[in-house]
């Protein structure tokens, strides 16, 4: 079992083979993170919250006159909006009377083999001997909003999954403004933010910059993760290179608008959030209804960017991907596009098909072009017939040549947008027009 508790301190251990995670439930019922790092085994950190008088932090009215506590200093599990704590939060909620304040404290918790499941959402699988999960139920005692903190513990990767489940057991309709899946404060370390970002044709553009006092955050408010931003970020030491140094790597399993934020406070603590992008973002929850967050993916490492990176990968293989080709081989692949763009026939991809099969190339897969009136990027898209005008008898030709070489045929293809000037978009041509007064299609048309 990999996770720990003792119950007298109510003190939560999750141990992998290297790493160390801890958290603890303070007398006022709030959910504190005490360490995570290198393995200290069962070893109580709560040492560590030990903070000085902070002046203009408030402090809850259970601490009355203690001025050292205030939730604006205080290093916590999953932070609030409206309790003092000034910090970006992880949930921020319209209550049914309009206020928008959320105050959780510690109600439960639940120790389980196996890994949890996120319903409709892509997540991380394993069975019993795979990873222990955690519960930690918080609840907000005047409005009913219940947030279950779920904790998985990948003991043999050095992982550890999260994910959080908002439910409304008050009396009233809420709305979720702001539900994040992570919140991880680290009280001590000077460090670097290092993110991918980048652009069509130049994607995955390794950036590294020191934490600043105040708020960094990458993301994307696009409906996609998209190239510009990767969901994944790394907190690491300035020292940290390849081989050596600390680092923190934390990735979201989830292709959506998203946010990783980061904010350096006045005590010098840093605080990182990742989940849904808050803007545009408003979930109503009715009494008994419940929301999930996609699925976050954190590892520690001493040793570096490659230590990180293997813990990644190997627990991406194994648990994340699926099918046929998780262990096996993938063909190599040529698809035509470069050569041809949108000019080519059946004879010109055979001839393609030909040179690639006397290198041992496995797959050949036909590019845009072959459907509809798609003669540029700005026509045909939605029109997924075949164009048999530039591939006479249809695709059976095609897909036979390449078969006979010894080679596999692939097709591509692009579902989620259309092109205004598609057979398609003229048969429904007001569905781009719902908001009243707006004519500009492009705000629901994708672009290639």
């Amino acid at each position: 079992m990999a996770v720990y508790i003792d119950e007298s301190k109510k003190l939560f251990t999750l141990s992998t083979a290297h790493t160390t995670y801890q958290m603890m439930v303070d007398k006022y019922g709030v959910l504190n993170h005490l360490y995570y790092g290198e393995n200290i085994g069962q070893e109580d950190m709560s040492y560590l919250l030990d903070y000085g008088d902070c002046g203009f932090s408030g402090n809850i009215y259970e601490a009355e006159n203690i001025r050292t506590y205030s939730m604006d200093t205080r290093p916590q599990e999953y932070s609030t909006c409206g309790v003092g704590d000034y910090r970006i939060n992880s949930v921020s909620v319209v209550n049914p009377d309009g206020t928008d304040g959320v105050d959780l404290r510690y109600v439960s918790h639940r120790v389980s083999r196996g890994k949890y499941s996120i319903h409709g959402m892509p997540a991380l699988y394993g069975d019993e001997k795979d990873a222990d999960t955690l519960q930690i139920q918080l609840q907000d005692a005047c409005t009913g909003l219940t947030v279950i903190l779920y904790y998985s513990v990948w003991e043999d990767h050095d992982i550890i999954t999260r994910c959080a489940r908002l439910m409304n057991q008050g009396f009233g309709d809420m709305v979720l403004k702001k539900a994040m899946s992570m919140n991880l404060d680290l009280m001590h370390g000077d460090w670097d933010l290092m993110h991918f970002h980048g652009r069509h044709c130049m994607e995955r553009q390794m950036e590294r910059v020191p934490v600043i006092h105040g708020v960094m955050e990458i993301g994307s408010v696009r409906g996609a993760s998209s190239h510009h931003h990767n969901p994944f970020v790394v907190l690491c030491q300035h020292e940290t290179t390849e081989v050596a140094g600390f680092c923190y790597g934390i990735g979201l399993v989830y292709s959506g608008s998203f946010a990783l934020q980061i904010e350096k406070d006045q005590m010098g603590q840093t605080r990182l959030n990742a989940g849904i992008h808050p803007e545009r973002f408003a979930w109503s929850l009715r009494p008994g209804e419940e929301f999930y967050t996609p699925e976050t993916v954190m590892t520690y490492s001493t040793k570096g960017f490659g230590k990180m990176t293997s813990n990644f990968h190997h627990t991406f293989r194994e648990h994340l991907c699926r099918g046929k080709y998780k262990h096996e081989r993938r063909p190599v692949l040529i698809n035509n596009w470069e050569a041809t763009y949108f000019d080519f026939d059946r004879d010109k991809i055979l001839k393609i098909a030909e040179g690639a099969a006397e290198l041992g190339v496995e797959m050949l897969v036909l590019d845009d072009g072959w459907f509809g009136k798609r003669e540029s990027d700005v026509s045909g898209l939605g029109d997924w017939y075949v164009n048999t005008e530039k591939l006479k008898g249809g695709l059976k030709p095609v897909a036979d040549g390449i078969n006979q070489l010894g080679m596999k045929f692939g097709l591509w293809f692009e579902p989620e947008a259309i092109s205004e000037d598609s057979d398609l978009y003229r048969q429904h041509p007001n569905w781009a027009l719902q908001i009243p007064g707006r004519s500009d299609a492009s705000l629901y048309v994708g672009a290639v």
